[in-house]
């Protein structure tokens, strides 16, 4: 541990976070919580609350184990730019080359539903930012391609990346690749075309570029019986039982990670894409991941931020000042409540860990996290 002075955190600023965070799980919003923000140097603030379940047993701690959903986005976007500078892959690949069920592509016309050929190809880059095409059913419920979405796939657990990639393959897409940015099952794909670039199933991608040089023990798609009393649990929300191995190895959404494992991810990119001796990418590939791309000729009509910030290669970048073309930090959140950030300017990374999917608002969640920490280092 550094002290949290560090991070020009107080003690009154620590004692306030807590206690938002206790009146989450006292008004049994969740059973329990997680926040840490450190650095290089070390963690500068560790503070929890409540349980990993409702039942009142294990505290929430560092081991404990969280379905972190799209936090898993990032990790395969930084394996798939691992594989680029193999050479196994480049971002301007069509993604036809590796799943060719995508070699047909057509668009969707939103209003009237017709159906037209695509005038360009979905890209390894389009996956990266969203700017595929490809949707969500729970992102666009009412769209005529989200209910092709809901009648096609509408549990997808028992067949595999590859299946699910070829399958969307033949369905149309939102929009012409590249025109737009839209939140869906882009990374799911990618996570496939890893498969057929590499030659191998996506948890083991992820275990020789990721896991297993950074030391992430506690991480992977599916565990093991012998771990089921530190998995967190929600109050609110229907969370799939993570000890029953599937077939689906989603890169969308499907990891499973302790805080000190993701930490590991974290202080990696705070260093450059290096951790404690171990490069895992190059910083110039780690530059290159965090440029903004959604240009002027890009439609924020569904990003999620509107008009404030951008998006890179798999992370969102989200401006730290009032000023739009300021420093920004860049991370991604994970469906189940689940948030991490790196801050190059500030030299810090944030985690904030619970389980919650659905119920009423709580007092404390991760937006909030977020902004009492940026709050107590700027007074």
């Amino acid at each position: 541990m550094i002290e949290p002075s560090v991070f020009k955190l107080d003690q009154a600023d620590i004692d306030n976070i807590r206690q938002r965070m206790q009146e989450a799980v006292d008004g049994e919003f969740i059973p329990g919580a997680l926040i840490l923000v450190g650095n290089s140097d070390g963690v500068g603030l560790l503070e929890t609350a409540g349980f990993q379940t409702s039942a009142g047993r294990n505290p929430v701690n560092s081991q404990t184990i969280f379905r972190i959903y799209s936090m898993t986005k990032p990790i395969v976007s930084v394996a798939a730019m691992s594989l680029i500078e193999d050479g196994l892959l480049a971002l301007d690949d069509p993604i036809e080359k590796y799943i060719p069920e995508f070699s047909n592509l057509r668009v969707i016309d939103r209003d009237s539903g017709e159906v037209r050929a695509a005038r360009n190809s979905i890209t390894v880059e389009n996956l990266l930012t969203h700017e595929s095409g490809l949707i969500q059913a729970i992102f666009s419920p009412d769209s005529e391609l989200g209910k092709m979405y809901q009648r096609d796939f509408p549990d997808y657990s028992d067949i595999t990346a590859r299946d699910l990639a070829g399958r969307i393959g033949k369905l149309p897409v939102y929009f012409e690749p590249g025109s737009a940015w839209h939140y869906g099952h882009s990374t799911d794909v990618l996570g496939a075309v890893l498969e057929v670039a590499a030659g191998k199933a996506l948890d083991q991608v992820l275990n020789e570029r990721i896991f297993e040089p950074l030391g992430m023990d506690e991480t992977s798609f599916y565990l093991s019986s012998d771990k089921a009393e530190r998995i967190a649990e929600p109050n609110f929300g229907a969370m799939a039982d993570n000890t029953q191995v599937r077939a689906m190895l989603s890169g969308g959404g499907g990891l499973n990670a302790t805080t000190e494992d993701y930490v590991r991810f974290a202080e990696m990119l705070l260093r450059g894409g290096e951790y404690r001796g171990t490069r895992i990418i190059e910083e110039s590939t780690l530059d290159l991941m965090r440029e903004k791309r959604i240009g002027s000729e890009v439609s924020r009509e569904f990003f999620f931020y509107g008009e404030t910030g951008d998006w890179g290669l798999g992370f969102h970048l989200q401006p730290t000042t009032e000023d739009p073309d300021g420093p920004h930090n860049f991370g991604w959140r994970g469906i189940g409540g689940t948030l991490f950030l790196v801050d190059e300017e500030n030299d810090f990374y944030m985690i904030y860990m619970e389980q919650k999917r659905g119920g009423p608002r709580a007092p404390f969640n991760n937006n909030v996290a977020q902004r009492m920490v940026y709050e107590a280092m700027r007074d």
